[in-house]
């Protein structure tokens, strides 16, 4: 198991359990996350999100009433010199129906894959192994890179 830097090529598509992992205190991942998080920030990585994932990092802690936390998504998952959030548009839908209608998976992680696909990037970053590998992106998995 190498480090989770050689492994990446860039740009990096983040799938939303990176933020929660990042942000809500997962001890296994925070090492390797923040060098992550360093990396691209000194410009080594281009990292690339959708616009859903805040949809989706914020249901929990809006049910729990988690103000701080939905704040601390809310200001992470913003376009920044080291990430660019990618807003859901008419070419990211009609590529997730292609994924969809090639694949048995769900819109949202499919929305996610057609977002990496439609931004050109090379690597995938997840921990979920229900998401199909894509012919053009690399996917890795987090849980690879940890003990």
């Amino acid at each position: 198991m190498g480090s989770l830097a050689d492994g990446l090529i860039s740009p990096v598509y983040l799938d939303t359990n990176i933020f929660v992992y990042a942000l809500e205190g997962f001890t296994d991942y925070e090492e390797v996350l923040k060098d992550l998080f360093t990396l691209a920030g000194k410009g080594k990585y281009k990292l690339i999100t959708s616009e859903l994932t805040i949809a989706e990092v914020l249901v929990k802690p809006m049910m729990e009433g988690r103000d701080d936390v939905c704040n601390a998504f809310d200001n992470a998952i913003r376009d920044s010199k080291s990430l660019e959030v990618v807003p859901v548009s008419r070419d990211i839908l009609i590529e997730a129906a292609k994924i969809r209608a090639s694949q048995s998976i769900r819109l949202p992680d499919a929305i996610h894959l057609a977002t990496a696909v439609q931004s050109q990037c090379s690597s995938f970053l997840t921990n979920d192994k229900n998401i199909p590998k894509i012919t053009s992106l690399k996917s890795i998995y987090l849980s690879d890179f940890t003990s």
